[in-house]
């Protein structure tokens, strides 16, 4: 019995949700287009209802005022603060998905979670997952809604086929916006990835039709502009995660394109930039041209360690990354620069180490893996803001994010020098603090919440 069959044994015995998931905008409209192929459904209406819908009952939760600053220190009773007085300031989280201020082309499912923001054109564009539960499912629908203040959405398209949909990423670059996202299998207990499609947006409610770009398996994972140069990372072989019987390799590639579509390597000749067991990567360039990345190692190899590896690159030689491991597993890592300073934010793991890797040199590689891949399932997580050496090549802990459960997959965008706005999905950060597993069939919303750097 693999390990994700595994985990969906004992997510039904802690009582996952009835498949049908729920409706918490209150709205009863169906997600699915009825299409068996990739498709999009804009819909007629591109305006915000007025919806008198509430938002839920969240602890902690604010509204939230799209045009002050972080006026509110966040609560941490209960998360932890390892920067002390000299931690950025958080305001009130406010819960976006579900709320009153989506409209009703856009209905969510019980479970909310894998999302990207971005501006473009003096909007917030958010791109989300909605479905039952957090494991694939053939009832996936990935909803895009925009707004001026970040509180009442407008509507922008929603993107589904029978079959799971997975990290939507925007590229808002040349005056264009692309939205690319991941297309997986139906089976809640395999990773399946068969490929990335990219629509571009050409007015409100209004995208090209989904196409198949970069070759086939291919999981699109950030993709960011820096200094006017588009980047996309994405990685293939993500299938070998769970196959723990003979895993191929993973391969991760940096790209750049000149037309959002037809993406090619960074450095000419260098295809892959990572080869093992690091899947999701995230990166930013300093100031001497050169590159930091953090790189999650869940699959793992007995040469680098499992965890994470933590990868630099000189500026005339930035396919040649030299990485340090890390036992940690940062999932789903976004990073970003605040002055000279580099951050990340990722999921953390609750426990006295907070290592992914258990260790056990004496165990043959396919157990190890096993070995911390179900202890990892069972402890509690939270998604977490950490601060990256690029000289060290090492990751400190700063502060949680108000995080639960089942939870971190951020997006970011700025608010001003000095603020940023993070998105993240979790399970309700009130009552018990169940494992990551345990979240995994329970509701999740999206909220925003500002990060102020003194």
């Amino acid at each position: 019995m693999g390990v994700l069959r595994i985990g969906i044994v004992l997510l039904l015995g802690l009582g996952a949700c009835d498949k049908q998931g729920s409706d918490p905008a209150g709205d009863g409209a169906d997600a699915a287009t009825g299409d068996t192929s990739p498709g999009l459904d804009a819909g007629d209406d591109a305006e915000v209802p007025d919806a008198d819908g509430g938002q839920p009952d969240v602890p902690g939760a604010d509204s939230g005022d799209a045009d002050g600053g972080p006026t509110c220190i966040f609560d941490c009773e209960g998360f932890e603060r390892a920067c002390g007085d000299q931690c950025p300031v958080l305001s009130e989280f406010a819960i976006v998905v579900p709320s009153a201020g989506l409209p009703a082309q856009a209905p969510t499912q019980n479970a909310n979670n894998n999302l990207d923001v971005v501006w473009h054109q003096g909007r917030v564009f958010l791109a989300f997952r909605t479905a039952p539960y957090h494991f694939a499912d053939e009832d996936a629908t990935l909803h895009v809604v925009s707004s001026e203040d970040q509180t009442r959405w407008r509507y922008e398209g929603s993107f589904h086929v029978a079959s799971d949909l997975r990290e939507p990423r925007f590229l808002s670059w040349d005056g264009r916006l692309w939205l690319y996202f991941a297309v997986l299998g139906t089976n809640p207990v395999r990773f399946e990835p068969q490929g990335m499609m990219v629509a571009e947006w050409t007015g409100t409610a209004q995208w090209t039709e989904p196409a198949w770009f970069h070759g086939e398996g291919f999981i699109p994972w950030r993709a960011k502009v820096i200094q006017g140069v588009p980047y996309l990372i994405a990685y293939v072989g993500g299938e070998s995660i769970y196959e723990l019987e003979n895993p191929d390799p993973i391969r991760v590639s940096w790209l750049t394109t000149q037309n959002g579509v037809e993406w090619v390597p960074v450095v000419p000749d260098a295809p892959e930039v990572l080869v093992g067991g690091s899947s999701e990567t995230a990166f930013e360039l300093l100031d001497d041209g050169s590159l930091i990345a953090v790189s999650r190692n869940e699959a793992g190899d007995p040469e680098t360690g499992w965890g994470s590896k933590i990868c630099r690159a000189d500026p005339d030689a930035l396919a040649a990354w030299r990485c340090a491991s890390d036992p940690r597993k940062y999932d789903s890592p976004l990073m970003f620069r605040q002055g000279d300073k580099v951050y990340l934010v990722a999921r953390r793991n609750v426990t006295p180490s907070g290592n992914y890797d258990l260790g056990g040199d004496e165990l043959e590689p396919q157990e190890r893996t096993r070995r911390n891949l179900l202890d990892y399932s069972s402890k509690p997580k939270r998604c977490a803001l950490w601060e990256v050496d690029p000289d060290a090549q090492s990751v400190t802990f700063l502060l949680d994010l108000p995080s639960r459960g089942d939870t971190c997959f951020p997006g970011i965008v700025r608010r001003d020098e000095t603020t940023v706005t993070l998105y993240n999905y979790t399970s309700a950060i009130d009552g018990l603090d169940v494992s990551w597993l345990g979240g995994q069939g329970g509701h999740t919303y999206i909220y925003r919440v500002d990060v102020h750097f003194p």
